[in-house]
């Protein structure tokens, strides 16, 4: 688009302080007429630029004349490029908006903000794990919450396949999966992007909440699926040195009580059910004592008994 342009030229203009209709051709990837088409028309809209004839000529900025673009004050640009500046492998639009968005900061912040760019990288790969490619279909979908436009796609959930038309509200990426929040027939519904086998914007408008706040739609999201994964609660006793590996495997379905009479700790972990509360301790052997339930005790001593039977002499 030509507005772009042209803000892109005023840019470079405040950066390099004076350039040539080719210099500028050969930047913006335009011929060397609409670069000079361009500048007169920054000039003839009230900029002050002005070509400057002869040898060592061009175009440039009277007096040294900046538009501030930004707003932006030094921590503001410093934060704003470590956030952005870390996740820019996979988004080629994030990078060209970041090279952009320092051109149009003032020079006494453009080094910071250059370098916090460049001073974090995130690789959300796990050890010894592949990483997880992002569905196609995100951006489809992040363009139809940006266009409030209805989505029609194909869910399959459990086996079972349907078509569904929905208003895109909002997207998540929580740990690499993908969940969008949209609107539907029976109210606010949430779907797992990795589910979606096919989608398609239509020209229908989407009616989004004037009141819709997506991080608190998240956080309820988040709370109900951790009340249905906390059904069944065991405590536990664990030794002090091993309790930080333990929350560290549990997350936050590990909760301290507190320390136990004979020195060790008190802990309480969920699951849904029993069987799983007992799965994710049994790998710890006797280093775990399970006080109650009696259901996940039972599950445990099953677990041993298959082991036994399936190892032993």
């Amino acid at each position: 688009m030509r507005a772009d342009r042209l803000v892109a030229t005023l840019l470079l203009m405040q950066t390099r302080g004076r350039v040539t209709a080719a210099e500028l051709a050969g930047e913006l990837e335009v011929s060397v007429a609409t670069a000079r088409r361009d500048l007169e028309a920054l000039s003839a809209a009230g900029v002050p630029v002005y070509p400057q004839p002869g040898r060592g000529g061009g175009w440039q900025l009277v007096g040294g004349a900046r538009t501030d673009l930004t707003g932006l004050t030094a921590p503001e640009a410093q934060a704003l490029f470590l956030l952005a500046g870390s996740s820019t492998g996979a988004e080629p639009e994030v990078k060209s908006a970041l090279r952009k968005l320092v051109l149009a900061l003032p020079q006494t912040f453009r080094a910071d903000a250059q370098a916090a760019a460049d001073a974090v990288v995130i690789d959300p790969a796990r050890w010894g794990q592949h990483d997880k490619n992002r569905p196609g279909v995100v951006s489809l979908l992040q363009r139809a919450v940006v266009e409030r436009r209805r989505v029609r796609m194909d869910y399959e959930r459990a086996g079972k396949r349907t078509q569904r038309l929905v208003e895109p509200w909002g997207l998540v990426d929580k740990d690499s999966t993908w969940y969008l929040i949209a609107g539907t027939d029976t109210g606010k519904r949430t779907f797992r992007v990795d589910r979606i086998l096919s989608a398609e914007l239509t020209d229908e408008t989407a009616d989004r909440p004037a009141d819709f706040d997506l991080t608190a739609a998240w956080d309820e999201v988040v709370g109900e699926m951790e009340q249905r994964r906390a059904a069944v609660s065991a405590t536990v006793l664990i030794s002090a040195e091993l309790l930080p590996v333990l929350r560290d495997q549990q997350g936050r379905h590990c909760e301290v009580d507190g320390p136990a009479p004979d020195g060790r700790v008190q802990v309480r972990i969920s699951a849904p059910t029993a069987n799983m509360v007992a799965r994710q301790l049994a790998g710890w052997g006797s280093d775990v004592e399970v006080l109650e339930p009696a259901s996940v005790r039972a599950e445990l001593a099953a677990l041993g008994g298959a082991l036994v039977r399936q190892y032993g002499e």
